[in-house]
Formats: structure tokens, sequence, C-alpha cells
């Protein structure tokens, strides 16, 4: 998802007006200065208001699950280059509260395809009461097949439930303005035939043997 970015441009922009689920948060990491930019959502799941407090590489680890820390660390050097990336961790809240937490990111380009940093999105995947999904939720079911397959990949791709693959789908189309089941289809067409041999390799070797 390289994109262009605007250093006035705060991750909640589109967001807060078009109804950001509770569990799905915005981020960016700026090169430059090394700023780190969090949406509302991303600073309450640490425990924070909004504003609150300057987010920080050393904050952010301070708030990473003990036994995550090491392999959180690792991830980060791949922000700080502006390299894309993904981790599934556990981050303490400031009342000691755990979360799970995926973290996705992928590299800013500015006009010329020079990296700016990294911008993505946090979902958190503790055990939480399912929120109310926004009203394009009516239409799911014209359209459930494409749908499920496209939470399917999120699924095994992020080692997450349905409930939070779909959470995923629907801020995407609210970013997109672009309808669930069509940006499910765009997903799944853009996806297809683009898995690394490796991959393909221990899919095959797994289909296979698995009895």
């Amino acid at each position: 998802m390289p994109v262009g970015g605007n250093a006035d441009d705060h991750p909640d922009a589109d967001l807060a007006v078009l109804g950001e689920p509770q569990r799905v948060g915005r981020f960016r990491y700026w090169l430059a200065d090394r700023r780190w930019e969090w949406s509302d959502t991303v600073a309450r799941m640490h425990g924070y208001e909004p504003d609150a407090v300057v987010p920080s590489t050393e904050l952010l680890l301070q708030h990473k699950h003990p036994e995550d820390r090491a392999q959180v660390a690792e991830v980060l050097k791949r922000v700080v280059e502006g390299e894309p990336f993904s981790s599934r961790h556990r981050i303490v809240d400031t009342s000691g509260q755990v979360h799970w937490v995926i973290v996705v990111g992928d590299r800013m380009l500015d006009d010329e395809g020079c990296a700016l940093g990294t911008a993505g999105f946090y979902v958190d995947v503790s055990d939480v009461l399912q929120a109310d999904i926004s009203a394009g939720v009516s239409e799911v079911a014209q359209s459930r097949a494409v749908i499920e397959q496209a939470k399917g990949v999120l699924m095994v791709a992020y080692g997450i439930s349905a409930e939070r693959a779909f959470d995923i789908l629907v801020w995407r189309s609210q970013e997109t303005n672009i309808k669930v089941r069509d940006l499910a289809a765009r997903f799944l067409a853009a996806f297809t035939g683009r898995l690394p041999s490796d991959v393909l390799s221990d899919l095959d070797h797994t289909l296979l043997t698995v009895s």
C-alpha cells in the first residue's frame, strides 16, 4: 500500500468522520523526524486519551508484553527503515489489561517513489464484545461467497477470527469508500496468483499430507 503522505494529515482525519470500528486504528511513522502518529483508537488501545501522550519507539516497547518485547523490537527495526511488516503480539495498556493485536504496515512513498515512512493499522483481536457493524452490513448477504473468501485469506494470513477479518474489510471499505463486497472482490483479484513459491510449496505439502 504505497501511499503519498502529508505531515498535516492526522491518522484520524478520514476515519473519524466515517465511523472507525473501535477495534481497528491507524498509525504512521515518518522517517525524516522519526515521528509516530496514532489514531484515537490506537491511543485508547494503549490506555491513553487522544493526544494525551506523544508516541515514541520507547513508549511502544514499554507497552509490549514482556514475552513479546524482543520479537517486536525486531519488527520495529523494519519500521524505522521504512520497510513493510506484520506482527501479531500482545500489548499491556496503562491499566494492566492485556490486548492481543495484529499490526500491519507498509511504505509511504512520495510522488517520486522515495520512502516517507510507514503507515498501517492495529487490530485489537482480544475477546471483546462484537460492536455494531456499519450500515453496509445489510448488503453482505447478497455477496456472501466473495466476502467469505476474502475473510478466509485474512484469517489464514494473520491468524485471526472471522469477526476480526470482517472488521478489517469494513474498515478498508470505509477508508476507500468502496462497498464491502466490491472491496473483497478487488482484494481477491489483486491477490490471486501472487503467493511466493515457498508458500505454495508448503501449501501443496499440507494439502497432500493432511489427514
